[in-house]
């Protein structure tokens, strides 16, 4: 059985912890890969290396958008290809354990399984966009 008093807050600390993990992710390759040496691997991986700087927008976006609960469903569905792309490119061919050498997969697993997750929970509490028949009302202690 769901608790309604307390889901929307469930929701709200998984909304916040996604968007600090992308925010994290996007300043890891501005501020040590760098923009230009993460396109340089984007490249490296037969990738447009423009697709780093549409990774780090992603991110960067959509860990806000999270953080504040903003279009929090759709943000959540729109950053799983990212991740996708990351198991695919870089930590598929690792193994599944993250502590692999290069980093296997399993924790982009979980972080997909996490955003599936939110995205069918909706904005949780304290959210910046209002709450719709299918959501928690915003900046509410309780569940729709």
């Amino acid at each position: 059985m769901i608790d309604t008093r307390t889901a929307p807050y469930a929701a709200l600390i998984l909304r916040v912890t996604l968007g600090v993990l992308f925010l994290a992710h996007a300043g890891l390759k501005v501020f040590v890969f760098t923009p230009a040496g993460a396109a340089q691997f984007f490249g490296s991986l037969g990738l447009p290396p423009a697709v780093a700087y549409l990774t780090i927008a992603a991110e960067t976006v959509g860990g806000i958008a999270l953080i504040l609960g903003f279009f929090t469903r759709w943000v959540s569905l729109a950053l799983i290809p990212v991740l996708l792309g990351a198991i695919v490119f870089v930590h598929g061919p690792a193994g599944f354990f993250f502590n692999n050498p290069n980093g296997g997969w399993e924790y982009l697993a979980f972080w997909i399984a996490a955003l599936v997750v939110q995205a069918l929970l909706g904005n949780g509490a304290l959210a910046l966009q209002a709450g719709s028949a299918n959501t928690a009302p915003a900046l509410s202690v309780r569940s729709a």
